[in-house]
C-alpha cells in the first residue's frame, strides 16, 4: 500500500513540475521579481534617468539669501536620504528669460525676495507639475532659509544663531525597564517588512486551496477517478493529493526566496549610485534589527513560524480536498472556496494590522484560531505582542484541528470522492459525516 502511497504522491508532483503551465508561470515569476527589484536599472539602460538630477534656477533679488539656500538644500536633501542631486546656478538675468529657457523641460526656478512681513518670501516656478516629494524638499528648505536669515538680520551673537539654528537634541527615555528605543524603532521597521514577508505565503495558500479542487475535479469529471480508486483506497488517494500539493507549494515558496536573492544579487552588482539603494535600505533593516537584539531571535522565531506555515499549509490542503471530494464540477467547487479565501484573507490582514491591537485580549485569541495561527501568531511574536508559549498553544490547537479534520474528513472524502450526486454541498457533508464507514 505504502508503495501506491508515494507512486501516487510522486506521480501528482511530477505531473505538475512538468507542466507547462508551472515552467511558464515560473519564468514570468524570475522576469517580474527580477524587473521589479531593478526596475530603475532596467528604464535606465532603456534611455530613462533616475539619477534624479533636477536643475534649478536661483534668482536671489535679495542679494544675501543664495548661499544659505544651497547649504539648506543639500543638507536637508541628505538628512532625509531623498539622494536628488541638484544642478543650481544663481542667475541675473531678466526672469521672462528664464522662464523662456525652462519651457519644456523640469527645471525650477526658485525667486528669493525682501519682504516687509516675513524678512524674505519666495516663488517656486516650473513649466509643468513638481513631484510632490521634491516640492516639499523645496519647500523645507525655503522656510529653514527664511528662519535662518530672519535670525541673522536681527544681529544675534552668531553663536547664538548657530544655537538657534541647529537641529534639537531629543532624548528618549522609556520607564519600562523591560522597553527600549532599539525595539520601539524594530516595532516600526517589521511595521512596512512584515506585510511584504508574508505576501507570498498568503497567496500560496490561495494557489494551494485552488490547486487541490482543480485537479480532484478533473479527475472525477474525466472519470479517471473511478479507475484510480479502484486501484487503491480513498484515504491513499487523499493523502498523495494532500502531500504531493503541499510539496509543490513549498518547492515553489523556495524558489520565490531563491527568485528574490537572485534579484538582489543582480542588482548589486549592475546597480550604480542612487540606483542600489534598495539594497542599502535592506542593510540599513537590518542593522537596525541586529541593533535591536531582534536577530538573536530569529533562533526561535524562523522555526516556530515554519511549523506554523507547514501546519497550515495542512490544514488548507485538508479542507480544500474535503470539500472538492464532494463537488461535481470545478464552478461548484470555486462558489464553497469562497469562505476560505475569505478566512485567509482575514488572518493576512490582522496580521498586517497586528500592531493597532497592542494589549488586546482579542488578537491573542485569535491567534490560536485554527487557519488564522499561520499569518496572525508569528506577525504577534515578531512585535512581541505574544510569547513562545502563546505559539506553541497556536502549535498544539492547530495539530489537534488537523487531526480532527483526518479523522472526519476521511469519512467525507470516501462517500464524496465517487459520488457525483447534485444534491446540495451541505446536505451531502452532513450524510457523510454521520456515515459508519471508517
Amino acid at each position: 500500500m505504502m508503495n501506491k502511497f508515494w507512486f501516487l504522491t510522486g506521480f501528482s508532483l511530477k505531473k505538475k513540475l512538468k507542466s507547462k503551465w508551472f515552467i511558464i508561470v515560473n519564468i514570468i515569476l524570475l522576469i517580474a521579481i527580477i524587473g521589479v527589484i531593478n526596475i530603475d536599472n532596467m528604464i535606465k539602460a532603456f534611455g530613462g534617468d533616475f539619477s534624479n538630477t533636477n536643475e534649478i534656477y536661483v534668482l536671489d533679488k535679495t542679494g544675501y539669501s543664495y548661499d544659505t539656500f544651497e547649504k539648506n538644500l543639500t543638507t536637508l536633501n541628505q538628512t532625509l536620504e531623498m539622494e536628488y542631486t541638484f544642478d543650481i546656478k544663481e542667475e541675473n538675468r531678466n526672469q521672462k528669460e528664464i522662464e523662456e529657457e525652462m519651457k519644456n523641460t523640469d527645471a525650477v526656478l526658485i525667486i528669493l525676495e525682501n519682504s516687509d512681513i516675513g524678512y524674505i518670501k519666495a516663488s517656486i516656478i516650473s513649466d509643468s507639475y513638481i513631484d510632490s516629494m521634491y516640492y516639499q524638499l523645496l519647500y523645507q528648505t525655503l522656510s529653514s532659509t527664511k528662519n535662518e536669515i530672519a535670525l541673522s538680520l536681527t544681529n544675534i551673537n552668531p553663536t547664538e544663531l548657530a544655537k538657534l539654528t541647529s537641529n534639537i537634541e531629543v532624548d528618549r527615555v522609556l520607564l519600562n525597564d523591560t522597553k527600549n528605543t532599539e525595539e520601539e524603532n524594530m516595532e516600526m521597521i517589521m511595521g512596512t517588512v512584515f506585510p511584504t514577508v508574508i505576501l507570498p505565503f498568503f497567496i500560496l495558500i490561495i494557489f494551494l486551496v485552488q490547486m487541490i479542487g482543480a485537479e480532484i475535479n478533473e479527475e472525477k469529471q474525466t472519470r479517471s477517478m473511478e479507475v484510480i480508486i479502484s486501484n487503491v483506497s480513498p484515504k491513499v488517494h487523499f493523502f498523495s493529493k494532500v502531500i504531493a500539493s503541499n510539496l509543490f507549494v513549498l518547492l515553489q515558496g523556495f524558489l520565490l526566496i531563491v527568485y528574490a536573492i537572485l534579484a538582489l544579487v543582480i542588482r548589486s552588482h549592475f546597480g550604480t549610485g542612487s540606483t542600489s539603494n534598495i539594497t542599502s535600505q535592506i542593510s540599513s533593516i537590518w542593522n537596525s534589527l541586529v541593533a535591536s537584539g531582534f536577530t538573536d531571535k530569529l533562533i526561535y522565531i524562523i522555526p516556530l513560524a515554519l511549523i506554523l506555515i507547514i501546519l497550515s499549509f495542512l490544514a488548507y490542503s485538508l479542507v480544500a480536498g474535503i470539500l472538492a471530494s464532494m463537488t461535481v464540477s470545478m464552478e461548484d467547487y470555486q462558489q464553497i472556496q469562497t469562505p476560505i479565501i475569505m478566512i485567509c484573507l482575514l488572518g493576512y490582514y490582522l496580521s498586517i494590522m497586528a500592531g493597532m491591537f497592542n494589549g488586546s485580549i482579542l488578537i491573542k485569541i485569535l491567534s490560536y484560531v485554527p487557519f488564522l495561527s499561520g499569518l496572525l501568531s508569528p506577525a504577534l511574536l515578531v512585535i512581541g505582542q505574544i510569547g513562545i508559549t502563546d505559539v506553541i498553544i497556536s502549535i498544539l490547537v492547530l495539530i489537534f484541528f488537523n487531526f480532527i479534520l483526518i479523522r472526519y474528513g476521511l469519512k467525507i472524502y470516501k462517500v464524496g470522492i465517487l459520488n457525483y450526486s447534485t444534491d446540495k454541498m451541505w446536505s451531502k457533508l452532513i450524510k457523510a459525516v454521520k456515515s459508519k464507514e471508517v
